[in-house]
């Protein structure tokens, strides 16, 4: 079984801000930056870099029946190729209703994908993060 040590997604000391600047398009380092900013402050964690590309905001420890146990940020972005893939709870109360209010998005399992920040509802986005992290917290309550 993997154990944390061994999982590529870990805490890194490398620059946020260096990530960050390295973002080519203007709109899309702008988006990023709005949301460290909403992350940061729904989650009062700063932002860290996990493995290459994931900005993420405080943390956990999971461990599942089948014995795989790690760490993952309680909530996180990555800017990508062709969006921003934003990490949440897979599943959490009132998840559907929101993202039905959200605006113009595709989702995975636990990802939700924007292409900008303009294209959704800003306070439902926040909803969804600010319900993300409770999720979480209430799953892992040693967090």
């Amino acid at each position: 079984m993997a154990k944390s040590a061994d999982l590529k997604t870990q805490p890194s000391q490398a620059s946020v801000q260096a990530y960050l600047d390295a973002i080519e398009d203007a709109g899309r380092r702008a988006d990023c930056e709005a949301l460290i900013a909403l992350m940061q402050g729904l989650s009062q964690a700063p932002a860290t870099l996990w493995g290459p590309s994931i900005v993420g905001f405080g943390r956990y420890h999971y461990r599942y029946d089948s014995g795989h146990e790690g760490e993952a940020c309680l909530v996180g972005f990555s800017s990508r190729k062709a969006e921003i893939a934003l990490y949440l709870a897979a599943e959490f109360e009132a998840r559907a209703e929101l993202l039905a209010r959200l605006g113009k998005h595709k989702t995975g399992k636990a990802c939700l994908y924007i292409k900008r920040l303009a294209d959704v509802e800003l306070p439902v986005l926040e909803a969804l993060v600010q319900a993300s992290i409770a999720a979480t917290r209430r799953r892992y309550p040693d967090t």
